[in-house]
């Protein structure tokens, strides 16, 4: 079925019409000013009145399990961010099974999508690891419909072998428009010689995904137990495939970031969980000076990704002492690298009004009360909308996965029975405890 949207401000970051209308079915087919609109084009027309006509979002990397730790009264206290890892998202993670899995995946996709993005890129740790992934995959792509990425962090936390199997076995049967994977690994500091060794042998050229110098600490216990960065480690053990997804990155140094842009990685950036975390603040103006694309992702903190675009706007003014120190075109590039990253890994074009680009787009009610063109309709977003972002209607692949701000009846009963499983959950992590043994060799 042909759908039009008409009569409203098409805006997808390129071009700008108002009023404008967007002719689709699975993908783009035309957009244009309203005086070029012929209604026989259309089997049904949307009325798109006092509405932003955009592109839907996508986050570039996030943490489907941590859906259940909100509200979580944590008794732990902590004051360094290996203690954050071990005294919360740890236990959080072991507490998991696969049933919690799928209902924490509903409740992140359903509040995504909400949040207007039809894209996940996710990092994925969890007491079950068989299986894991596809469980996931089966709530977030199946069962709510959004598009998404997947990966298992492998560590020595868990059993090796099995992270490995699970990575491998995702990777292999999963490569289409709605799913990919990556080859997860946690981070540096929780993966030995002997667990990269394998991975390499397992690898097969896949992207791996893996948190980098997130905090300080995993640099010092690099240098002190390896006697190299953590870049250059990865590096050295030929992990450093096209497409691989650095997250954080906010103590590499020059020469990371060189080898960075030479092995044709990406930098996920999560300004929001950075500062929650009290770990620091991305150095953006370096990666960009290095050419290194930056994506943006959540961390699993929020179930959208707008607030995170002002994060990284707003902090990095704070961060570099300099109110342009980050500007509208950096922002813009951001948003751009982030839908150019998943339209690479899933063989599809994403993220502009254009013939042939998947019809994933939003429909956000907005009266513009200062003019609004072209050049100024990123500034509209970000000092008018983006604080507050929650579209009236989400469409994926053309159909309405959000309509007049609601998801389906039968997703929503998913949803509502999510809370039964995250009371289980928490009594695990109530009752459960992280592996002392790991811990103390940190």
């Amino acid at each position: 079925m042909t759908k039009a949207i008409i009569n409203a401000i098409i805006f997808d970051f390129d071009h700008f019409y108002n009023p404008g209308y967007v002719l689709f079915s699975d993908t783009i087919i035309k957009v244009g000013p309203m005086d070029t609109f012929s209604a026989s084009a259309a089997d049904e027309i949307i009325e798109g009145r006092n509405h932003l006509v955009m592109p839907s979002l996508v986050v570039g990397h996030t943490h489907i399990y941590s859906a259940f730790a909100r509200g979580w009264a944590n008794p732990e206290t902590f004051e360094t961010f290996p203690e954050i890892l071990k005294k919360q998202w740890w236990k959080l993670d072991a507490s998991h099974t696969l049933p919690s899995l799928y209902a924490s995946g509903i409740v992140s996709a359903v509040d995504h999508v909400k949040n207007g993005v039809t894209t996940l890129i996710d990092h994925n740790a969890s007491g079950t690891i068989e299986g894991a992934l596809e469980t996931l995959k089966k709530a977030v792509v199946d069962d709510v419909g959004l598009r998404a990425m997947f990966a298992f962090e492998t560590s020595d936390r868990f059993n090796v072998d099995t992270c490995i199997k699970e990575n491998t076995a995702f990777i292999e049967t999963n490569q289409n428009e709605k799913t990919s994977g990556h080859f997860g690994l946690h981070a540096s500091f929780t993966l030995s010689e002997d667990t990269l060794k394998k991975v390499r042998r397992n690898l097969n050229g896949a992207p791996i995904h893996i948190h980098v110098a997130e905090g300080k600490e995993d640099e010092e216990h690099c240098v002190k137990n390896h006697g190299e960065r953590v870049v250059e480690r990865l590096a050295r053990h030929e992990l450093l495939t096209p497409d691989s997804l650095i997250v954080h990155a906010l103590f590499v140094n020059e020469k990371e970031r060189a080898l960075i842009k030479k092995h044709r990685a990406v930098v996920a950036l999560n300004p929001g969980s950075n500062m929650n975390n009290g770990v620091g603040f991305p150095d953006f103006k370096a990666l960009k000076n290095q050419a290194i694309p930056v994506i943006a992702g959540n961390d699993g903190l929020s179930m959208g990704i707008t607030q995170e675009y002002l994060n990284l706007f707003f902090g990095s003014h704070l961060h570099t002492h300099d109110p342009q120190g980050f500007d509208m075109t950096d922002l813009q590039k951001v948003i751009d690298d982030t839908y150019a990253y998943a339209s690479r890994r899933l063989n599809i074009k994403l993220g502009r009004f254009k013939k042939g680009y998947k019809a994933d787009l939003l429909m956000h009610p907005y009266v513009p009360p200062t003019p609004m063109d072209k050049t100024n309709a990123l500034g509209h977003l970000v000092f008018g909308l983006f604080s507050s972002f929650k579209p009236s209607d989400v469409f994926i692949d053309g159909h309405f996965i959000v309509h007049h701000y609601k998801v389906s009846d039968k997703t929503n009963r998913l949803y509502q029975n999510a809370s039964k499983e995250a009371q289980k959950c928490w009594k695990r992590l109530e009752e459960g405890r992280v592996n002392l043994e790991f811990e103390n060799n940190l």
